[in-house]
């Protein structure tokens, strides 16, 4: 499991900072199924860059952007939270526009070398970024190495953690449908023809370089918009939630989940989490003991849970159902 996403910093549940107003579940399985969703976000994110060959190291980037850009906008701007989370999400699509710059053009471990490049320069930025504004007697803004503190608009907006998690998977929803639509449209196919074949994809008339750089403008904005969401649920943020593991488990949890849709990459991060929850008991074997059974998982199912046969298969299921 990631470490950026963990609830909180230091192992704290962040969530016991923000008022709940009669949440039916405990706030374990709350705190469980919001971060979650949070960090659906970010594998959706690594998901599409799969979809045109991209293997990035660097969503962890865009996360912390978001989360940053998001943080300023409600907790030193003054912004309501849907307009913080929304900036978040659109500071990372600018991160991902400004990445594509160099590396549209990049591919294979080229690509890979430079996102995690990208990952690192982000995270050391942050730790010189030091601007903070007096509110109500205390110092609020991001001070470097000590991180952000004191993104309270989910507090003083008097919203539940428990209606907070049910936003977060409305949201996570409409951008999986959304997803879905446009991967079955002309344009999906033409990310899919590029990340198969960028040479028969330019043949025929795929504009690749563009069709990169707008699909890495949207990783961008995925990822931030999850970071924006974790932002306000955790109210901190730091320079180490820009960890390269964040990073690596984007991508394995598409790996996992399957990439045949995007429902995959969520399912990847519910078996993901779930599976180390369910070892918590083991202290410090858990990890050793899921790393054998996800590469035992892989060894079985290369192309994960809900790969292209298998969603091709259920589809075909589903046909034959409505006769």
């Amino acid at each position: 499991m990631a470490e950026p996403c963990r609830p909180g910093p230091g192992g704290r549940k962040a969530g016991r900072s923000i008022r709940r107003g009669g949440d039916p579940l405990s706030d374990y399985a709350v705190s469980l199924l919001a971060r979650i969703g949070i960090e659906a976000f970010v594998a959706l994110s690594a998901y599409v860059l799969l979809l045109v060959g991209r293997i990035s190291f660097g969503q962890q980037a865009f996360f912390v952007i978001g989360a940053y850009a998001g943080g300023l906008a409600t907790a030193v701007c003054g912004m309501p939270m849907p307009a913080g989370v929304a900036i978040g999400a659109a500071a990372g699509a600018l991160g991902g526009a400004l990445l594509a710059a160099p590396m549209a053009g990049a591919r294979g471990l080229g690509f890979a070398a430079g996102s995690l490049a990208w990952g690192e320069l982000v995270r050391v930025a942050l730790l010189g970024l030091r601007f903070q504004v007096p509110l109500g007697g205390d110092l609020v803004g991001p001070a470097g190495p000590d991180g952000f503190r004191g993104i309270r608009a989910l507090f003083l907006s008097g919203l539940s953690l428990g209606a907070y998690t049910a936003a977060i998977w409305g949201l996570l929803a409409a951008t999986a449908l959304a997803l879905a639509w446009v991967i079955r449209s002309r344009w999906g196919e033409a990310l899919r023809m590029i990340g198969e074949d960028e040479s028969a994809a330019a043949v025929v008339g795929v504009p690749v370089r563009r069709g990169i750089a707008w699909t890495l403008a949207a990783a961008g904005a995925l990822a931030g918009l999850g970071g924006a969401l974790f932002a306000h649920y955790a109210t901190y943020v730091e320079p180490g939630h820009a960890d390269v593991m964040l990073g690596v488990h984007s991508l394995a949890y598409g790996l996992i989940g399957g990439l045949g849709t995007p429902l995959g990459p969520i399912l990847g991060v519910a078996m993901d989490v779930g599976l180390l929850e369910s070892f918590r008991f083991l202290s410090g074997y858990r990890m050793i003991i899921f790393g054998g059974l996800l590469m035992g998982f892989l060894a079985l199912r290369p192309r994960g849970l809900l790969d292209e046969v298998t969603v091709h298969r259920f589809a075909g299921w589903l046909r034959r159902r409505r006769r």
